[in-house]
């Protein structure tokens, strides 16, 4: 299944691309075993001009026919390739970047690649109950290994330490898998936490 890049895509999302859109599908909680709980999410990866993709996925709980049975949860959050800010990028806040984007073209985004053949990225993700998470990984075509380099939790948030997250299109559909660890020490080692398979749906 070809790719398709918008024509009015910053050149530094170019190796995003393949994200974008929306995705919907069916998914199993935990290791995914007979008698985990079945979820259908949508997630969806859109742009606005500025070099990141805004991220959101809405998450309901199901039966083992797919009939929602109530609201899971919601996430929301911003994916980038990983680079030094620049006085010609936006923010903090309302300050507005540049009208030229800092990366210009397709050789000054290649020059951005790493050592294994593929594009540092970081996402920072958020989600109900005052956990929000900040991931480094690695974007190698149509594959995403994340890690999470900080998980901030408010002062009534449920024990939550580390995670890590891997992406990957297969035959044109959206895979994913999160692992988690919780209990307050991300020493004790990650544990199956949910995974999906997508479709593309727009």
């Amino acid at each position: 299944m070809p790719i398709e890049i918008p024509t009015d895509l910053t050149p530094e999302l170019v190796p995003l691309s393949w994200l974008i859109g929306e995705w919907e599908g069916r998914g199993r909680l935990g290791s995914g075993d007979e008698d985990s709980e079945h979820f259908l999410q949508h997630v969806s990866f859109t742009h606005n001009g500025l070099p990141y993709l805004q991220y959101r996925a809405e998450s309901w709980l199901t039966d083992d026919d797919g009939t929602r049975l109530r609201p899971l949860t919601v996430e929301t959050g911003f994916w980038a390739l990983e680079r030094k800010q620049l006085d010609a990028d936006g923010g903090p806040g309302l300050i507005p970047a540049d009208i030229v984007p800092v990366l210009k073209s397709a050789d000054e985004v290649e020059a951005l690649r790493n050592s294994e053949g593929g594009f540092d990225i970081s996402v920072s993700i958020a989600h109900p109950g005052g956990i929000s998470e900040l991931y480094y990984g690695q974007i190698k075509g149509p594959q995403i290994r994340l890690t999470t380099d900080m998980v901030m939790r408010g002062s009534h948030s449920k024990d939550y330490s580390a995670a890590t997250r891997i992406f990957g299109l297969v035959d044109g559909n959206l895979l994913w898998r999160w692992d988690v660890a919780t209990g307050g020490d991300a020493g004790k080692g990650l544990e199956a936490h949910a995974s999906a398979f997508l479709k593309k749906v727009s």
